[in-house]
């Protein structure tokens, strides 16, 4: 039997319940495999070949949620954004008009001086299109979990909100509180049965009102599952240099078919996938491979597209386009690691699985004791309305927004970027942290590492001949040399004769004295040169460390040895200890060769080193973790850590690096300081802990006054002040997060 992988756009989700409830649907059609993903909204579907698209949209849309096969990526990203911006928008129309017609409702409702004659019916005018329209998400997904038996926090909201404004819909029209002159006036305990007679709009709009804030919110963090995808495709070239009988022409990229042959010009990106036919060149291969030097490419050689000519000019024939390039399939790595990431479940939604029944049954069982001990039907329905009101607390709504704005707030001027609440709960667990190396541990940039010298030549001299020489080369470690010579104040003369020889060296007079510099190998073989031991030994030195050792000689003989590499972040050793105090045990992980990881390791105190690993080998890796029972953080700042950084329990990127792995992470750090990665978890961590102590005391407050509903006490002023007050406790309680302060650096880092 054939099989087929399909993928679905699902909408109408409210929580990670939802999702597994389409998930476990869609498993129960024979012949198909499924994963939903909450964050992502797509479902994953392998299928056999007798079971179609139409037939699983319509097993979802018979769960209650919508389905779709989703359209080609835009080529806009503001048209693809589209989607997103819609979601939010709604919600903040919603947020905005319910607010403006909540906050007159409240200020009448707790303040009795400002009661004016009939004014409970200006209430209930400007209550209603709160509690019916601006809370109708709630209503739906309410009803939606009522029909396959769940309760979530949408079930509280909307049960609390229902009660409340349909209890004084009661009061107004068949009780007393729709006579004129009617007050709402505070004492600690009502009369019994005085519940009857007054009225909880307040508590409709204002409860509607908090959670829709909250919610909105979250749609703003909330990620995009084509976010990294479109950040890798901006990544592409536009437009080529098309060479058709000796014309160049400029066209578009998309434009490329298989055949063709486009002009790449130093300091242009390749266009696309192909096949150097002349020409040679560097290339810098960093978003794929990792490796911080560029390779030098010559005919025959196969190019990527988006990777950079730093060298000479190319003529490249297309081998791939579209879809089929390496690009491309970075993009579906990314995507598919982040819909197979397990996504946790809102804290709110579990407290609100346990304490929705709880409250349900608790309001049947006050009904029905009421009645058994003699009560009148009115009076036992009004003390069990009542419990179900007092039990719908407004913090809730503010449990988790609050202390997000306020700790990722402190959190930006420290140059960390939490995404949302849905990476929170990770930071908990993780006891793993994977690095990638080039740009994260080191700076990424080549410069100059080390100077051998010859016995009897001076420093000065051989800096000033080999940036001179140098001078006329396009290729970043000419530029490390020649930067490096500046900075020490050293004249850097114009060459004559300069001749580059690709991939091996530079030649050219210089102050009237011929100069070579090169590998090695190179000046003993072309030039007969012989290497003193002490430079010899620098060279093998190098190599085994991974950096390009360059010979200089003038005169017939060589000078001495320019070790030029990438260079360890001065702050990594101190990150590594700062992660151990954490429980973490960090992974170094690496496109580059074994040496150059092996150095790196070695310098910054990580003993598990995993050297020559592909895109494909770093999510690979991850998954092993993962399958090992490790929690694992990925911290990476490259296209090529993407798909990693996505299918890391947490994604952790470095600001420095590209949209593609700012995108795919679930915590940015701006600033690529290493050490402040372990002050992201801190605050993460803290966060959470905040939400945590927020949601508790959220319900606490309002639970304590269950009893007194319950025994049919409860007044309305009551209820609404312990929504206030509670609301001032969760504010207050996340206030404190901006008290948080960063890992103290080491005294060499402050001087």
């Amino acid at each position: 039997m054939t099989t087929a992988d399909l993928e679905l756009n699902i909408g109408g989700m409210t929580c990670a319940s939802c999702a597994n409830r389409i998930e476990r649907k869609l498993n129960r059609v024979a012949g198909v495999e499924a994963s939903v993903n909450y964050a992502t909204e797509k479902a994953r579907i392998r299928t056999s070949s007798d079971v179609d698209a139409a037939q699983l949209i319509a097993v979802v849309e018979a769960t209650g949620y919508t389905a779709a096969v989703p359209t080609p990526p835009q080529s806009d990203p503001a048209t693809a954004d589209e989607p997103a911006e819609t979601e939010a928008s709604s919600l903040l129309r919603r947020l905005l008009i319910s607010a403006a017609l909540a906050l007159p409702v409240v200020v009448l409702s707790m303040v009795p001086a400002l009661q004016f004659t009939n004014w409970q019916w200006l209430a209930l005018t400007l209550t209603a299109p709160v509690a019916i329209w601006g809370a109708w998400p709630f209503h739906r997904a309410a009803w939606i979990n009522a029909r396959h038996g769940a309760a979530t926090m949408d079930t509280l909201i909307s049960v609390g909100v229902l009660a409340a404004f349909g209890w004084s819909l009661y009061a107004l029209f068949f009780g007393m509180a729709g006579m004129p002159g009617m007050r709402m006036s505070f004492t600690l305990f009502a009369s019994p049965g005085a519940g009857q007679h007054e009225i909880y709009l307040e508590v409709a709009a204002a409860v509607t009102v908090f959670i829709l804030a909250g919610r909105y919110f979250e749609a703003r963090a909330k990620r995009e599952s084509g976010a990294a995808l479109r950040a890798l495709l901006e990544l592409g070239a536009k437009e080529a240099v098309l060479l058709r009988d000796g014309r160049e022409a400029l066209v578009p990229v998309n434009s490329l078919a298989v055949g063709d042959r486009f002009v790449v010009r130093p300091g242009e990106k390749i266009a696309t996938d192909g096949l150097v036919v002349d020409g040679t060149s560097a290339v810098d291969l960093s978003m794929l491979t990792g490796e911080s030097a560029p390779v030098e490419v010559a005919v025959d050689d196969r190019v990527v597209g988006a990777t950079i000519n730093v060298g000479g000019r190319l003529t490249v024939e297309v081998t791939k386009v579209g879809a089929d390039t390496e690009l491309a399939r970075l993009g579906r790595l990314v995507e598919e690691a982040q819909t197979g990431k397990a996504q946790v479940q809102r804290l709110a939604d579990r407290v609100s699985s346990i304490f929705v029944p709880i409250v349900i049954g608790l309001s049947i069982l006050t009904f029905a004791v009421w009645l058994f001990i003699g009560g009148s039907a009115e009076f036992a329905f009004t003390a069990a309305v009542a419990t179900l009101i007092i039990a719908c607390p407004c913090a809730l709504g503010l449990a988790t927004p609050t202390a997000l704005l306020v700790g990722t707030g402190r959190g930006s001027q420290l140059g960390i970027l939490i995404r949302g609440p849905q990476v929170l709960e990770q930071t908990r667990r993780i006891d793993t942290i994977v690095l990638d190396k080039t740009g994260t541990v080191t700076t990424g940039q080549m410069t100059l590492a080390a100077i051998t010298l010859a016995d009897g030549e001076a420093e000065g001299d051989l800096l000033h001949f080999a940036a001179s020489v140098e001078l006329g080369s396009e290729h970043p470690i000419a530029r490390a040399i020649i930067d490096s010579a500046r900075t020490r104040g050293l004249d850097v003369d114009s060459p004559e004769s300069f001749l580059a020889h690709p991939g091996h060296g530079v030649q050219a007079i210089i102050d009237g004295r011929f100069v070579v510099a090169g590998r090695g190998s190179w000046l003993e073989t072309q030039w007969g040169m012989n290497l003193t031991p002490s430079v010899a030994d620098a060279v093998l030195v190098g190599e085994r460390q991974g950096k390009t050792a360059i010979v200089v000689a003038w005169d017939g003989a060589v000078r001495g040895v320019l070790t030029v590499g990438d260079t360890v972040k001065d702050t990594a050793r101190e990150a590594i200890g700062r992660f151990e105090q954490l429980g973490l045990t960090p992974v170094l992980l690496t496109g580059d060769n074994a040496g150059a990881a092996a150095a790196v390791a070695a310098q910054i105190g990580v003993t598990d080193v995993r050297a020559g690993i592909t895109p494909q080998g770093k999510l690979d890796t991850i998954r092993q973790l993962q399958a090992d029972g490790h929690v694992v953080a990925m911290v990476g700042d490259g296209v090529n850590d993407a798909a990693a950084l996505a299918a890391a329990d947490l994604g952790i990127a470095m600001g420095s690096g590209t949209d593609a792995a700012i995108t795919a992470a679930d915590i940015t750090v701006m600033n690529g300081d290493l050490v402040a990665v372990g002050d992201a978890i801190r605050l993460a961590r803290r966060t959470l802990g905040t939400i945590k102590g927020n949601l508790f005391w959220a319900f606490a407050y309002n639970v304590a006054a269950i009893p007194v509903a319950m025994f049919g006490l409860l007044n309305p002023l009551l209820a609404g002040a312990a929504m206030a007050f509670s609301s001032v406790f969760v504010v207050s309680n996340s206030l404190r997060l901006r008290s948080f302060k960063p890992f103290p650096r080491s005294r060499s880092e402050r001087e």
